[in-house]
């Protein structure tokens, strides 16, 4: 596969761009019961991660492409088909590559929807 099925491109599960961490990618979003979120997102283009860190624990797989992960100062490629775990609090940052595909679930409320962004 080459994209995320259409049913998870959904335009109400997209992801504002005012909640992206990474220029250039597309997202969608689907919500836990108990308050978690699962995020998909494709990156366009090869771009940066500006360095952020979450309240939650964050774990993601990449699925297509690379992702070059910063974690507390420390470069780790993370290729299709591995997995990350990033304990809440952890200051990250990064690199993607074109046309990487991941999938993150966070313990906690991630992502905002396009027309809920303030």
């Amino acid at each position: 596969m080459a994209d995320f099925p259409a049913f998870v491109k959904h335009p109400a599960n997209r992801i504002a761009v005012s909640s992206q961490h990474t220029p250039g990618v597309e997202g969608y979003v689907f919500d836990g019961a108990d308050g978690s979120q699962v995020a998909f997102w494709r990156a366009d283009r090869d771009a940066v991660t500006s360095p952020h860190a979450h309240p939650f624990d964050e774990y993601f797989l990449v699925v297509e492409g690379t992702y070059f992960l910063v974690v507390e100062g420390r470069e780790t490629r993370v290729d299709a088909g591995h997995e990350f775990f990033i304990p809440r609090g952890t200051q990250i940052s990064g690199r993607v590559t074109a046309g990487t595909r991941t999938i993150h679930v966070f313990g906690g409320q991630r992502a905002q929807r396009q027309g809920q962004a303030g």
